[in-house]
This record gives structure tokens, C-alpha cells and sequence, in this order.
């Protein structure tokens, strides 16, 4: 080959330069264009130009184009063919991978496919089960489980399937966290709750008392079974008249037969576990009391007429008990062989105090314009006068506190301050009820046990308005209805985790106090990151700490991206560059952000 012929190609060289006087360090680099032949045997370089002066990305570019690479604007290098949000239901799907949740449901197949993707749904972006089946078109949940173009038939199949396997479901989940390895101390908090109905030909619809404030809506109930932290582990829905008492029946009865456990602790509310369900707890079929080791206990509390009357004449409860402390533990003749613990919250005595006379002052202010009227001569006669005064006296059901005297020509109201004040006596009182021995539980891990059931309390509002939107219930047939709840109370179980493992993330106290006192009102953690959560809402980084809902928002802002090349018709997915938040909420669950569910 001449010297004057072939391809040319760009070489790059480094100088090491010198140290001025102020110690910094000067290094020199040059580009040339240089050909390479040989000649008699021996290779040689031949330099066509120097390059050194242009830019550093001009050469790169020449570099490129010497070497056949097909150099195109930087805005038509890459083309994005479709953008999806994953990152949410990668997350909540991690999470469930996790738990083990997809063995729970069932042997694979499409029915837990579906039954998977519907409660990850429901965590995700709470809706219809028809704008669910729209939606996962619009994320990577629908591809990647292959559900997307599911029908409605396929979901109400799914939802069937679903509740066929709920007493298999909760039986591996009362093994997990009922069970005497997970839980010692063999405790299970039950309570109940309702939402209502849209339609009327629900079996399960009726009116009864509504949780809700939806007076004369047909509605069903559902009581929640969860571990002492408040971890659903089974649901159950019933008729919408049905109550408490009832419902703790059908509940023990499922945690005996059909978990296999032989020996329980039952917290629940006292309007739930009566006398008349105690003396049924562990009555056999033939009537006779059940004293093998299989008996059940109890945690619950007294009502109000049997809490006067441990009260009443010199009895064992009296109010100077608590005059060094909140708490106390007396006995009953009306109560044998059961602990009875009697509690008193100064805080709670004097907020419903005020809360009580606020009240009353509402119903007099409500009042007066009917006594002027009355006494101006503006209203007379008994009848139209009890109307106008029925119409206000029950708005703040105060009228028992009430003395209310009617006559043709006048009206007075005053109060009865005798009944008042013995109201007020009771206020901040409760007293707790159980058998079980004092060797086994102290006073105040009675006192603690009962007030757990707040934890379920907090599931209800997940699973009713703050996370997973379970009513108003669309739902006609029984079957539906349940499996609709049961999708719902596993979303929960999902939410539970989710909502501890990214508390670091969220405005959730990560480690919350022990109480040292059952009895006083919970108080946020002394530390200062606790704290600085409440103050200032941004972390150490400066990031803002988010509800549970918006860290799902924000995780939504990690799609996945189909990507194609410039001069190829292949595209390939890649996900989008993950903020330090949305990184920091997968390491926290444990697991590397996957490119796929699957």
C-alpha cells in the first residue's frame, strides 16, 4: 500500500505535562488523523491531518463515522413506542411474592391469576371490577400476570373460585399468625363492622344498625378476625340485621373447627361477647360445659347498668380505688370465677365532660326560641307545642337529661342534674371482664389486650375509606358479596405490610413506644427522626415524607418504557431511571426493582 492510500482512522494521544508553581498539574492530549500502511515489511503511520483543535465531540463524531457507525440526531436515536406505569403494582406484587401469597390463594393457574391481580387492584387503584378490568390494559399488571383483555364473566369466575378457597386461605393464615409459635400468648381480636349496599336483591341485604351513618340503606355486616397486631387473618359477612353477639358465635365457631385451634383468648367489645355468648362459649352439644383444655377464654367489658352496679350501695368498685392510680382489680359475687379490672383516664373523663355539656348548651340554645314563642303567645296549646319541642330536644340525643313541662300556655325545660352527674360519675370508667388467670395475664396486660382493639378498628378504616374503598357493595349475588370482601380483607393483609415495612417513608412512627401506663393515651415516639417527621415532613435528604397512598402515586412515576433503535424494528423494555424514594421502597421490601412481575 502507498503512503497516500486507505482508510484513514483517528488516534488519540495523552502528554504528560507539568507542575507549575502552584502545584496544579497540566496534562496535554492530542487527535490526529493518521493512515497506516506498510512498506517493505515493516508497519508505518503516515498523519493526514491534526484534529487536536477541534472539540472534543466533533472528534468523537469523526471517530464514529471512520469505524461505519450510522451517526443520527440525538432525538431520533431512540423512539419510546409505549411508556406504562409499573412501579406501583411491582411493588404491592413484590410484596405479595413475598408473603407467599399467590401459594395461599391456590394451585396456579388463571382463576389465581386473576384472583391475584384483583386484590394487587384493589391495593393499587381501588375501583368497580369493571374499571378494574379497563385499567390493567393501562399498567404492567394486566401483561405481565396475563390478564389483560379478561371479560367480566372471566372476573365473576375468578371471584367464585376465590370464594371456594376462603376457609383453605384463612386456615394457612390462621397457621401463621394464630398459631402457638407466631402467637404465645394464643390471643385473637375479633370485631364487627357494616357498609351498604347499591340494590335490593342482595340475600344478605337488610336494615340494621349502620356503622356507617347510612340510616334505612340496606346493608350487610362483616366481622374481622386479626392477630394482638391487628393483622386480618379472617372475614366473615352476614346478614345485614345481624349483631354482635352473633357474630362472635359464628366466629369462634370457624376459629375451633375449621383452624383446628383448641385453645383461644377472644378480645372483642362488650356489645359483641354478652353474658349470654359466655355462658355458650364452650357449652358442648349436649348442653354440659366443656372442662377439658380446649375451653375458650375471654377479654371484653361491662356495660354501663353493670358497671352502676358494682357501684351502687358501698359495692367493690368506688371511685376512691383510683385515687393513687388508674387502675385496679376487684371481684363480684355476680361474676365468679372471673378477674374483673376496673380502669379510669382522667384525659378521657374530662374531654367527655365537656363534651357533654357542650351538648347540653346546644340542645338549651336550640331550645329557646320555642320558650319565647310559647311565652310571647306565639305557640300555644300542649300538642303544637310537644312537636315543636320533639322536633329539637333528640337532635343531640340529650332529651334524657331533660325535665321537660308542657301546658297549654307554657313551657319549661330544665335540666336533671341528679342523672347528670351520675353519668359523669362513670365518665373515663370502664371495667374489663376475663377469666383468664392473673398468672398468665397481669391487670395491665388485660387492660393492654382489650385496647388492641384499635388495631382492628384501623383495618376497618383501611379497608372502608383510607386504602381499599370496600363499600358501597355493587354486588347482587351472596357468593360475589363475600368474595368481594374477601378480596378486600387480603388487600388489607397486604396494606398491614406494606404500610410497616415503608413507614421510614411515610409519616408512620417506625418505632413506636411501648406504654408503659395501658391506661394513658398513646404518644408518639421520643426520637428524632419521629419527630422531625411531625415538625418539618422532610427526611435527612431532603425528601418529603408521603401518605401510604401517595408513595403508591409516586411509585406510579416509575414506568416502563418500550424502547426501539434507531434503524432496527425490535423493541426492548427498560425502565425508567428510578428516583432515590422509589429505590429506597424496594430495598425496604426487600427485593431489586424487577423489569417484570413475572
Amino acid at each position: 500500500m502507498t503512503p497516500n492510500t486507505g482508510k484513514v482512522h483517528v488516534v488519540r494521544v495523552k502528554k504528560t505535562g507539568y507542575v507549575d508553581k502552584q502545584g496544579r498539574r497540566h496534562d496535554y492530549s492530542s487527535a490526529y488523523l493518521r493512515r497506516t500502511y506498510r512498506e517493505a515489511g515493516t508497519v508505518k503511520n503516515q498523519t493526514v491531518a491534526n484534529i487536536s483543535a477541534l472539540p472534543d465531540h466533533v472528534i468523537d463524531w469523526i471517530d464514529a463515522g471512520l469505524k461505519g457507525r450510522h451517526l443520527v440526531p440525538a432525538g431520533h436515536a431512540v423512539t419510546i413506542t409505549r411508556s406504562v406505569p409499573h412501579g406501583h403494582v411491582a411493588a404491592v406484587h413484590a410484596m405479595a411474592k413475598k408473603l407467599g401469597l399467590p401459594a395461599l390463594l391456590g394451585p396456579a393457574g388463571r382463576a389465581r391469576d386473576l384472583a391475584l391481580a384483583l386484590v394487587i387492584s384493589r391495593v393499587v387503584a381501588p375501583a368497580s371490577k369493571l374499571s378494574t378490568l379497563a385499567w390493567w390494559d393501562d399498567v404492567t399488571l394486566g401483561a405481565d400476570l396475563g390478564v389483560a383483555g379478561a371479560g367480566a364473566d372471566d372476573i365473576y369466575a375468578a371471584m367464585d373460585w376465590l370464594a371456594g378457597r376462603q376457609d383453605a386461605i384463612e386456615a394457612g393464615l390462621a397457621r401463621r399468625h394464630l398459631g402457638p409459635e407466631a402467637n404465645p400468648a394464643r390471643m385473637a381480636l375479633f370485631d364487627l363492622s357494616s357498609s351498604w349496599l347499591v340494590g335490593r336483591c342482595c340475600p344478605l341485604a337488610a336494615r340494621g344498625y349502620s356503622r356507617d351513618g347510612k340510616k334505612g340503606r340496606l346493608q350487610i355486616e362483616y366481622g374481622l378476625l386479626t392477630d394482638p397486631a391487628g393483622r386480618p387473618v379472617a372475614v366473615r359477612v352476614f346478614p345485614g340485621s345481624t349483631g354482635g353477639p352473633a357474630a362472635f358465635t359464628g366466629i369462634v365457631q370457624v376459629v375451633r373447627e375449621k383452624f383446628g385451634l383448641a385453645t383461644m383468648v377472644m378480645v372483642g367489645d362488650r356489645g359483641m361477647i354478652t353474658s349470654a355468648r359466655i355462658a355458650a362459649l364452650n357449652r358442648l352439644d349436649d348442653g354440659t360445659r366443656r372442662q377439658d383444655a380446649s375451653a375458650y377464654e375471654w377479654i371484653t367489658a361491662l356495660r354501663a347498668p353493670a358497671i352502676k352496679k358494682l357501684i351502687a350501695d358501698d359495692g367493690p368498685l368506688q371511685m376512691s380505688l383510683f385515687d393513687q392510680q388508674d387502675l385496679a382489680e376487684i371481684t363480684s359475687p355476680d361474676f365468679p370465677g372471673e378477674r374483673l379490672v376496673a380502669c379510669r383516664n382522667p384525659v378521657l373523663a374530662a374531654d367527655r365532660a365537656r363534651k357533654r355539656e357542650d351538648l347540653l348548651q346546644a340542645t338549651e340554645m336550640l331550645l329557646a326560641p320555642v320558650i319565647a314563642r310559647v311565652a310571647a303567645g306565639r305557640l300555644a296549646g300542649a300538642a303544637k307545642v310537644g312537636v315543636e319541642v320533639g322536633k329539637v330536644i333528640s337532635k343531640y340525643k340529650t332529651a334524657k337529661h331533660f325535665d321537660v313541662a308542657i301546658t297549654e300556655d307554657s313551657l319549661t325545660v330544665t335540666r336533671k342534674q341528679d342523672q347528670i352527674d351520675a353519668e359523669a360519675a362513670l365518665d373515663g370508667l370502664y371495667v374489663l371482664r376475663t377469666p383468664v388467670p392473673a398468672g398468665q395475664l397481669d391487670s395491665p396486660g388485660v387492660a393492654a389486650a382489650y385496647k388492641n382493639l384499635k388495631h382492628v378498628e384501623r383495618d376497618f378504616r383501611s379497608i372502608k375509606t383510607d386504602d381499599l374503598d370496600l363499600r358501597p357493595v355493587f354486588h347482587r349475588l351472596e357468593e360475589r358479596v363475600k368474595a368481594h370482601v374477601l378480596i378486600c380483607m387480603l388487600a388489607c393483609y397486604l396494606t398491614w405490610h406494606l404500610r410497616k415495612a415503608w413507614s421510614p417513608l411515610t409519616f408512620s412512627d417506625e418505632d413506636p413506644p411501648a406504654a408503659a401506663n395501658p391506661i394513658a393515651a398513646a404518644r408518639r415516639s421520643g426520637h428524632a427522626h419521629a419527630q422531625a417527621k411531625a415538625s418539618c415532613q422532610y427526611d435527612p435528604a431532603g425528601r418529603p415524607y408521603r401518605s401510604f397512598r401517595g408513595l403508591i402515586e409516586h411509585l406510579a412515576t416509575l414506568p416502563r418504557n418500550q424502547v426501539r433503535f434507531a434503524g432496527t424494528q425490535v423493541t426492548v423494555p427498560m425502565l425508567t431511571e428510578p428516583t432515590s424514594t422509589q429505590r429506597e421502597a424496594f430495598d425496604l421490601i426487600g427485593v431489586p426493582i424487577p423489569l417484570t412481575l413475572k
